[in-house]
């Protein structure tokens, strides 16, 4: 039995079959947590649904914000953009399917690797959150996104304010810091100030700003969180966070991480990737 950590897909199923090939990935034996941004500007996003549906409880998946962003469109929320690879999904026979699947996905995993705490999220963590309170916070966006009023969830989603994560926040505002943190998350002041301009690596904060994995006094730092979402960081491992999204749909990798509990303790660890073909240019 092997678990293995998938960064974001982006609509490329073709690079996830040859990853799968790779690892010899059984879905009675085996099981994926793919990381969010499963759709999406690659060519094949209605194939990764129903790729990943067909896994059943052998794929455990994340919301990222493209995924949202579909979620959204679907609703008429938001217009497809000029970049989107959206509509051969909204358009397949099976898109009801497709789209009530995926608005049952999570927004933060948190699994017990032997005498390790392993919290999965799309983007990032703010510094005041344990992995248990990250845990109930994405309890709450996702069900309001699975209640019965998800259209008005979805019309109040956007928008970069409240910036700042206060436990007194209510309603919409509440929801959308939480979501903002999850799925766009890269930089944030020391404090916890979310900034969404730059997406730059690590050498390219903007100023009183680092990456949210480097905030002094993030409370969970005593435990390993990975994530994707930041094609430009590229593959990050250090024994308190994993970076996964190593830019598969730009032409880059997609990246699967084995782990299991070390035998002395900790997380025993092997990066496999697959070359991917570019399905946009850096920087569209």
């Amino acid at each position: 039995m092997a678990m293995y950590l998938i960064g974001d897909l982006q609509g490329c199923d073709s690079a996830l079959e040859q990853l799968t090939r790779l690892i010899d990935f059984s879905p009675s034996r085996d099981t994926l947590y793919l990381l969010g941004d499963l759709v999406n500007r690659g060519p094949e996003s209605a194939d990764v649904l129903r790729r990943l549906m067909r896994y059943g409880a052998s794929a455990r998946c994340l919301l990222g914000n493209h995924d949202l962003h579909l979620l959204a469109v679907s609703y008429g929320v938001r217009k497809p953009g000029k970049k989107d690879t959206l509509s051969d999904l909204l358009q397949a026979d099976d898109a009801p399917a497709l789209l009530h699947w995926l608005h049952h996905q999570k927004l933060a995993l948190l699994e017990k690797v032997g005498d390790t705490e392993l919290l999965m999220v799309h983007a990032g963590v703010l510094p005041a959150w344990t992995a248990t309170k990250t845990i109930a916070l994405a309890t709450e966006v996702e069900s309001a996104l699975q209640g019965p009023d998800a259209s008005g969830f979805f019309h109040q989603m956007y928008g970069n304010g409240p910036d700042t994560w206060d436990d007194g926040l209510q309603g919409a505002g509440r929801l959308r810091v939480i979501v903002n943190a999850l799925t766009r998350l890269r930089y944030c002041t020391p404090e916890g100030t979310m900034e969404f301009a730059h997406s730059g690596g690590l050498t390219e904060a903007p100023e009183g700003y680092v990456p949210w994995f480097d905030t002094p006094n993030r409370q969970t730092a005593g435990d390993v969180v990975a994530f994707g979402h930041w094609s430009t960081l590229g593959w990050l491992n250090r024994p308190d966070a994993f970076a996964l999204d190593s830019g598969c749909v730009w032409g880059g990798c997609l990246s699967a991480l084995r782990v299991a509990p070390a035998v002395s303790g900790g997380l025993d660890t092997e990066l496999l990737q697959v070359k991917c073909a570019q399905s946009q240019a850096p920087g569209d």
